[in-house]
């Protein structure tokens, strides 16, 4: 039967890496966990359940995840953050393929997230995650901070259950990773040369609006659904603001023509 790594990071995360690690029991057969320097009790938490510990400044999403999955014994890669669990119903259907794993290079599974109070059943649902892998047929990839998993082949089956993501405790939780994420976002645009002009803060974050609320239905989700996709409205908003602001800021340092 393969055997699974599981490859967590961390920093800060004292009060959810255990709830993490716990759901992986009976299903990873080692686990792997980069923390990027905490200061917190998350990494002597994280010694109750491994002795597979590496610290790490923190690289990047991407880097750091694929930093992990250099440090696994196995072929198969399971990854979760430490803010997401496996479901019962995800952990069966785990297991009732582990056995035949090689059948498939990768599998991904529908997340549903905790909002402060609440699930949301449409706004980020069901955000499909290739998040089990053979790590000789894919590998993480994508754009700091959205990192997923790019696979080499179409080879890929979708599981029963579900990641349950809590994802933010409050609305101020949810804020700071705003500005947080903008920023690391902004500055991948920035990186890439992308051409950003006056209307993009609007379209992307109005499409971004419709899209969750709107067309997947986020307001069936209720108070919870309609803060979510404004507050994602939001993000996508300032995050191409700061690429105009620094872009205009680069232009007004540029030396004057005499």
């Amino acid at each position: 039967m393969p055997k699974i790594s599981a490859c967590i990071i961390s920093f800060n995360e004292e009060k959810k890496i255990e709830d993490c690690l716990r759901s992986l029991q009976g299903i990873a057969d080692e686990i792997i966990v980069v923390d990027s320097l905490s200061n917190d009790a998350t990494c002597a938490i994280a010694k109750k359940y491994t002795t597979q510990i590496y610290e790490q400044k923190f690289l990047g999403h991407v880097e750091q995840k694929n930093l992990a999955v250099s440090k696994a014994s196995h072929d198969w890669i399971l990854s979760l953050d430490c803010d997401e669990r496996l479901s019962e119903e995800l952990k069966a259907s785990i297991l009732n393929v582990k056995n035949r794993l090689d059948d498939f290079d990768a599998y991904k599974m529908p997340r549903k997230t905790f909002y402060v109070y609440r699930w949301l059943n449409h706004c980020w649902y069901p955000d499909k995650k290739v998040r089990l892998f053979n790590k000789h047929k894919a590998h993480w990839g994508g754009v700091n901070p959205h990192d997923k998993v790019m696979v080499n082949s179409d080879k890929i089956k979708e599981l029963n259950g579900d990641i349950l993501h809590f994802s933010f405790d409050s609305i101020s939780a949810h804020l700071q990773t705003l500005d947080k994420f903008t920023e690391i976002g902004a500055q991948e645009i920035i990186k890439r040369g992308q051409r950003v002009s006056l209307i993009c803060p609007f379209t992307h974050a109005i499409w971004t609006f419709l899209r969750m609320y709107v067309f997947r239905l986020g307001f069936l989700d209720g108070f919870a659904g309609l803060v979510a996709s404004v507050l994602s409205f939001v993000h996508v908003f300032v995050k191409y603001t700061k690429v105009i602001f620094h872009n205009r800021q680069q232009s007004q340092q540029k030396p004057q023509k005499q």
